[in-house]
């Protein structure tokens, strides 16, 4: 027998004892997406501009990329976390008192061994098998004073992940998956991405999915097509990402065209809440009022709080007011990562009325 056989078929072993060994529960949601440890840093608008970044918007970048404007930054971080989009959606769910698992890939270094502790005190549940040899992903996120953020990425191994990673044993468990649109930007994500939506149907679970960036919509849009004709339940958006997809100019026709691929849809207003889209029908859910410092990882907790209602007999309104109560927790302070419970959602659509 070859070494590589061998490795192979311990593999499986490690794989099938890992499985059993860990708890047998019902999952709210299951999550795939990129493993990226966001690093926070404060910056004002107009160093940004001179650093040559796009505002706004996520850019891929190489690790020495990241290196050279972190040195240009010539500040502390204000705030570390293990996220990526998906897994602080999976994070919002836990802070809510839901059931999660997180499939990613990290690599087998410090960074990598952070990500997966954290991700664990958050509630949320992952594989020690999704680590390889190599870089764990990092995000840098520069937050200016309009508390808009703008995301520097570095995927490190979190860019190989494939079909090996996604798990039909946790899918069968949960009443949802959730995929990452930004997975897309790679021929071997977007083939997870795939192989998790074909999983979520085979055993009529429901797909989730969020378009996570206007610049991944347009520049990946015939694999988007691909996942979102090959049938989703649920699509989350911005206002920017909705018009991206659909080539609308206008957000009410944007809205109202993505039930064509959808058969919900929410669209993430900021400040003024949230658009539902059923059945070409819109319906205006109002934001929470507060002082946003920075909106990074609002839209991933809105998402949160949605299937989290979702998933536990709230209606679609209240799943959606749910969601912006817990962005408006996220936009208050710094860093995508709360210190405490979300609190109980019912005394939350209570106090809403």
């Amino acid at each position: 027998m070859s070494i590589i056989s061998s490795l192979t078929i311990f593999d499986m072993c490690f794989a099938h004892f890992e499985r059993e060994r860990m708890p047998s529960v019902d999952l709210d949601v299951y999550g795939v997406g990129h493993a990226l440890v966001d690093i926070q840093y404060r910056i004002q608008t107009e160093r940004l501009l001179k650093l040559g970044v796009q505002k706004g918007i996520m850019s891929l970048v190489n690790n020495q990329q990241q290196a050279a404007i972190i040195e240009q930054i010539d500040s502390q971080p204000i705030a570390s976390s293990s996220g990526g989009s998906a897994a602080n959606t999976m994070i919002g769910v836990a802070m809510f008192g839901g059931n999660t698992f997180y499939s990613c890939l990290t690599g087998q270094d410090e960074m990598g061994s952070f990500y997966q502790e954290d991700l664990r005190k958050a509630g949320v549940l992952t594989s020690e098998l999704h680590r390889m040899e190599g870089t764990t992903g990092r995000c840098i996120v520069l937050i200016t004073p309009d508390a808009d953020r703008t995301l520097l990425t570095s995927l490190g191994v979190s860019e190989g992940i494939n079909p090996d990673q996604i798990d039909e044993h946790r899918i069968a468990a949960s009443k949802y998956v959730y995929i990452e649109g930004y997975l897309l930007s790679s021929e071997n994500g977007f083939e997870a991405c795939l192989q998790a939506q074909r999983l979520a149907q085979k055993h009529k679970k429901k797909v989730s999915i969020t378009l996570s960036d206007p610049f991944m919509v347009s520049t990946f849009s015939d694999r988007f097509s691909c996942v979102l004709n090959n049938g989703i339940d649920l699509l989350f958006c911005n206002e920017q990402e909705a018009i991206s997809l659909t080539n609308e100019s206008k957000l009410e026709k944007a809205a109202r065209t993505l039930s064509e691929v959808a058969k919900i849809s929410y669209v993430t207003c900021g400040a003024d809440g949230a658009l539902l889209v059923r059945d070409t029908h819109l319906n205006k859910i109002d934001g929470v009022c507060v002082q946003a410092i920075d909106t990074n990882g609002a839209g991933d907790m809105f998402a949160g709080g949605v299937i989290y209602g979702l998933t536990h007999s709230f209606d679609e309104n209240q799943s959606g007011y749910l969601g912006c109560y817990a962005a408006a927790q996220i936009v208050k302070q710094y860093g995508a990562r709360l210190e405490r419970p979300l609190g109980n959602a019912e005394q939350i659509i209570a106090g809403k009325n």
